[in-house]
């Protein structure tokens, strides 16, 4: 008789999501059989998230619906590393819990849970980072793929807890990214996104300084045709690192920053004042050096002691800046945060309120972005296709997949159409605030846009 099927629920982030690749990697290495469906086990690991309120509370859920249906309970991650003793405590029907350090240990623990142990593995500092060894079973599309370069942060900003349930910054060797990238290459990856905490900071506590211009130009002879780039904080988009975005051509022009204000009010209380000195010129050199460059950013409004005027600041500066993609948080008072006992709180119907004005301004800015791609012939990577209509589901360079938009995609000239996974030429043909619309085009359409472009430049 084999060995048991364990049963995962996964929640929180694709950091997160890369954590439960690995343990059920391990387990089935282990020759457990694991599945997405908690009906098929009695055991089943939940890997949980603790970065805001909410993401606590659907956690919390999770466990006690679960905990109701009689199952046994491993609860793995953030909410492990949080709250420790208290989880083992409240929950009889959880039998071990898991550090976000300590993921790389669950076949240990399932054979000490499977021999009556209750088992407290949640190492006080993680320190593991993982490597290219660590066994990997991959629940993403399969053209899509993950890769944490690093994990840990050294930043302390005021409203992040992040430090405190990951640890310090801990970068893997450019080597070991590396020969990942090549297995997962080897796979038929077409998307490689690189994550970690601060990106832009890769290399610091292992090399001595940033070295991301150096991963990203050793990543260029990995065959993946799209390499794009998480939470790239804007000091470290040095003019070298810049210069590795536009040299490499696999590396995408997509920079996510992560920016939280524009006020050097707001960002001092943030524990962010390295950052508005930086910010403008940046974007102006990003520009200048990436003419094709897409910027998302995120927001935080409501932050105590955001006044209407440092809001409007804000507005002003989105207005002038003229983003491709925006995501917009209210402030959530988060204890063990500096920020959680700040005065002057906002209350959360105005936050709301500035949240919906940011929101209603930056909707129409996106809508241009976008129509200023029709006409253009882009790669499309095929991701589904819609039964109804006929028409597949993909994305251009310019989206990232969960958080950005779509390209809705019709067949071209003689029914040309692709199969989900695959990467097509596409004529955008239509947009609006968040989607694209195209069609296939065949070769003859490519050679003839190339042509008319080589006439246009004279």
């Amino acid at each position: 008789m084999g060995l048991p099927t364990i049963a995962f629920a996964h929640l929180g982030c694709e950091k997160n999501r890369v954590d439960t690749e690995h343990m059920l990697g391990l387990l089935a290495e282990a020759g457990y059989g694991v599945s997405a469906d908690e009906r098929e086990a009695s055991v089943v690991v939940v890997n949980t998230c603790s970065f805001i309120q909410d993401a606590r509370e659907e956690s919390v859920r999770t466990l006690v619906e679960l905990a109701e249906q009689g199952k046994e309970l491993i609860i793995a991650g953030c909410l492990a590393q949080h709250f420790q003793q208290e989880l083992l405590e409240s929950l009889p029907e959880a039998r071990a819990i898991v550090g976000t350090g300590d993921y790389q240990h669950i076949v240990e623990v399932l054979k000490r849970v499977e021999a009556g142990e209750r088992v407290n593995q949640v190492s006080a500092n993680p320190t593991f980072v993982g490597d290219e060894h660590l066994p990997r079973y991959r629940t993403t599309s399969e053209a899509v793929a993950y890769l944490k370069v690093a994990e840990g942060c050294d930043y302390r900003c005021a409203f992040c807890i992040i430090p405190k349930l990951r640890g310090n910054q801990r970068s893997r060797t450019i080597e070991s990214i590396v020969a990942e990238a090549h297995n997962l290459a080897a796979q038929g990856v077409q998307e490689l996104i690189l994550i970690s905490q601060i990106t832009t900071n890769y290399g610091l506590d292992l090399y001595g300084k940033p070295r991301l211009d150096d991963l990203l130009r050793a990543l260029g002879a990995v065959e993946i045709p799209w390499i794009r780039v998480h939470y790239a904080y804007p000091t470290g988009l040095t003019p070298e690192v810049l210069a590795a975005y536009r040299d490499v051509p696999n590396v995408l022009p997509y920079l996510d920053l992560p920016l939280q204000h524009s006020h050097p009010e707001v960002l001092r209380a943030m524990n962010r004042p390295w950052q508005e000195s930086v910010t403008g010129p940046l974007l102006r050199r990003i520009r200048e050096q990436l003419p094709d460059a897409v910027l998302r950013t995120t927001f935080i409004v409501g932050f105590p002691g955001e006044t209407e005027a440092h809001f409007e600041h804000l507005l002003e500066f989105v207005a002038e800046q003229r983003f491709d993609h925006v995501g917009v948080f209210t402030f959530s008072p988060e204890e063990g945060t500096a920020a959680a006992d700040l005065a002057n709180p906002v209350p959360a119907a105005i936050a709301q309120e500035r949240k919906d004005r940011l929101m209603a301004l930056q909707q129409p800015l996106a809508g241009e972005r976008n129509a200023a791609w029709i006409g253009r012939i882009v790669d499309v990577l095929i991701e589904q296709e819609n039964p109804s209509s006929g028409a597949m589901i993909g994305r251009c360079a310019r989206f990232a997949p969960d958080v950005d938009g779509e390209v809705h995609v019709r067949p071209g000239l003689g029914g040309l159409c692709a199969a989900p996974g695959t990467m097509v030429p596409v004529r955008i043909i239509g947009a609006d605030s968040y989607d694209l619309q195209g069609e296939v085009v065949g070769a003859a359409a490519m050679v003839q846009d190339a042509q008319q472009a080589r006439q246009a430049a004279g």
